[in-house]
């Protein structure tokens, strides 16, 4: 029975890209053992996939922000050594930056990782076994050739993310059917403009459905507060972690988002959702291989208010 280390620790976009791994060791190995390290704030992703048995949580965006408090070398030292508790057949990083490559050295077992071409590091000395996995492709399918090179295998099929989610929604919501607006983004530039967001919101209303706006920091809250007082009948939750939030996702009647994370976590459960890109290409990192999933827009070429409209109807149609 092989039992296999994968490597992929943030953020939370390229975490939900290296599920299908996952659901191709699985359908390749019957019997495998699959352990993952991954960032803390991200360690409920890879645990709604049934394939994964052990989930190993990092802390290295916590610990960069104090690395010479006593705590920090001690939760290193707590996570070294729950790394090497088990010895692998096969430790595959495919992060493919130095964050990933010292756990990948760190583990027990034959590493692999990418080479000098196909990765954006010098990293070769960090593994034992390095491979080519040419740029052009989804992330998707760089991590799912990755992880084929390293086991001798080929990839086949579709990619498959493999996961669920089960959970209470919100009690506000008292099952009303809903739609979730993912405004959020890492960067100004991805931002969909506010009147877009409350054009949408508000078509989306007229069709009896209850706009939830989800947030993260202080100023995303600000604009959640702000599109819902000129969206009717939205909702500005608390705070949510992944774990209420995968629900809430996969039950949506559609999800819109920017370019973030929990877009593509919409999309990995089969929730109908439409990824607005303003400033990205999402041939490279966009919504892929989900049931029901539509990419409008791209790099400086926002998509309009009624275009993303026109979608929403059609998905709810």
């Amino acid at each position: 029975m092989p039992r296999i280390l994968l490597i992929k620790t943030s953020s939370l976009g390229d975490v939900v890209h290296n599920l299908p791994v996952v659901s191709d060791l699985v359908s390749a190995l019957p019997g495998v053992v699959i352990d993952w390290v991954v960032e803390e704030s991200f360690a409920a992703i890879p645990r709604l996939h049934p394939g994964v048995l052990r989930v190993l949580p990092v802390a290295q965006r916590r610990w960069r922000r104090s690395p010479w408090q006593a705590q920090v070398w001690r939760e290193l030292r707590q996570f070294l050594c729950g790394l090497r508790l088990q010895e692998y057949d096969f430790v595959i990083d495919t992060q493919g930056l130095l964050k990933s490559a010292w756990i990948a050295r760190a583990a027990r077992g034959v590493r692999h990782g990418l080479d000098r071409v196909s990765s954006r590091e010098p990293l070769g000395w960090f593994y034992d076994r390095v491979h080519h996995v040419p740029w052009g492709r989804h992330a998707v399918e760089r991590n799912r050739q990755l992880a084929a090179l390293a086991l001798g295998h080929t990839v086949s099929g579709t990619a498959q993310y493999g996961i669920h989610a089960e959970g209470p929604l919100p009690a506000e919501l008292d099952g009303r059917p809903h739609a979730v607006l993912l405004h959020a983004t890492s960067a100004a530039n991805k931002l969909w403009p506010e009147t877009d967001w409350i054009k949408l919101g508000t078509a989306l209303a007229a069709r009896d459905l209850i706009c939830v706006l989800p947030w993260g920091t202080p100023a995303e809250h600000e604009r959640s507060e702000r599109l819902a007082a000129r969206i009717p009948r939205a909702m500005v939750p608390e705070r949510l972690n992944i774990e209420v939030l995968a629900p809430l996702l996969a039950r949506a009647r559609i999800v819109a988002g920017t370019d973030t994370g929990l877009t593509h976590l919409a999309g990995a459960l089969g929730a109908p959702t439409l990824g607005i890109y303003c400033a990205t290409d999402p041939a490279a990192t966009g919504l892929y291989a989900c049931r029901r999933a539509r990419n409008l827009g791209g790099a400086d070429h926002p998509p309009s208010a009624k275009e993303v409209i026109a979608a929403a109807l059609e998905w709810l149609a």
